[in-house]
C-alpha cells in the first residue's frame, strides 16, 4: 500500500486553501476586489479606460493595460521594504501578460487601464492571488472581457504534487526539495495564459501540473462568479 503523502498543514495533494473573494472594496476605484487563499490576502483596484498620458505612449490601435504589483511592508512577519523591488517589477508584467489576453484593449484606443494590486497578507502564491483579484476587479469595473481568468501554485514536493503552495512548501528542503509552477487559465480551462517554472520537473509531471492547474482552477472560478454574481444582486 502507497503511503499517502503528507502536506505540511494536513492537506489533500489536490486541495485548496480556504478561498475568500469580494468585489467593491475599494470604494472610489472603477472597480476592485480581494481574493483570498488561506493567509495570503490580494486586493485589486482598477481604474479606467482612461486617457492615456503621456500622449506619446497611446496607442491608436488598441488600449494598454498597466499592472503594478505590491507587497505591503507589514504583508510577512520580517518587515519588508516598501516599494517597487525587481521582484515586484516582474510580477507586475507577469500580471499584465496573464491578463491581456482576455481584456478586450481593442475595444478603447489611445486609453490606459491602470490594475493596482497589493499583498496584504502573505503566505506564498502572492502572485496567483493577485492575478484572481484583478481578473475579478477588471469584471467588477465592466471592462470588457473575453473570459474570466484564474491563477493557481501548482508544487512539486520532492516527487509528489500539490496544489496551491504555502509557504512551508515553497521552502520545502526534503529530496528533490520543492519546484513551483504558478499557472494562470481561462475560466473554461481552454487557454493558458501565464505559466512559470522555478525549479526541475519531468514532461510527464508538467503535463500532469497542466491538469490539476485546470481542475483547480474551475473552484477558483466558482469563488470568484459568485462573489461578482452577489456583487450585482446587491447592486440592484
Amino acid at each position: 500500500m502507497v503511503k499517502e503523502f503528507k502536506r505540511p498543514d494536513g492537506r489533500k495533494v489536490d486541495e485548496i486553501r480556504e478561498m475568500k473573494a469580494k468585489v467593491g472594496v475599494v470604494p472610489n476605484a472603477d472597480g476592485s476586489a480581494m481574493f483570498q487563499f488561506g493567509e495570503t490576502i490580494a486586493i485589486a483596484a482598477v481604474y479606467g479606460p482612461k486617457e492615456m498620458h503621456p500622449q506619446h505612449e497611446q496607442d491608436p490601435e488598441k488600449g494598454v493595460l498597466r499592472c503594478t504589483y505590491n507587497m505591503m511592508s507589514f504583508s510577512v512577519a520580517d518587515r519588508i521594504r516598501p516599494g517597487p523591488s525587481r521582484r515586484s517589477q516582474e510580477i507586475s508584467k507577469i500580471t499584465e501578460w496573464a491578463l491581456s489576453p482576455v481584456v478586450m484593449l481593442e475595444n478603447f484606443p489611445n486609453t490606459v487601464v491602470d490594475v493596482h494590486i497589493y499583498i496584504l497578507q502573505a503566505n506564498a502564491s502572492t502572485r496567483c492571488a493577485g492575478i484572481n483579484a484583478a481578473a475579478m476587479a477588471l469584471a467588477h469595473a465592466g471592462v470588457p472581457m473575453k473570459d474570466l481568468v484564474t491563477s493557481v501554485s501548482i508544487g512539486k514536493l520532492n516527487k509528489t504534487l500539490v496544489v496551491d503552495l504555502n509557504k512551508d512548501e515553497e521552502d520545502w528542503e526534503e529530496g528533490e526539495g520543492a519546484t513551483d509552477i504558478p499557472i494562470t487559465m481561462t475560466s473554461t480551462g481552454e487557454k493558458i495564459t501565464h505559466i512559470q517554472l522555478d525549479g526541475k520537473i519531468s514532461v510527464k509531471q508538467l503535463k500532469e501540473s497542466i491538469e490539476l492547474a485546470r481542475k483547480a482552477s474551475k473552484k477558483i472560478y466558482e469563488v470568484q462568479k459568485s462573489a461578482l454574481k452577489n456583487s450585482m444582486e446587491e447592486e440592484q
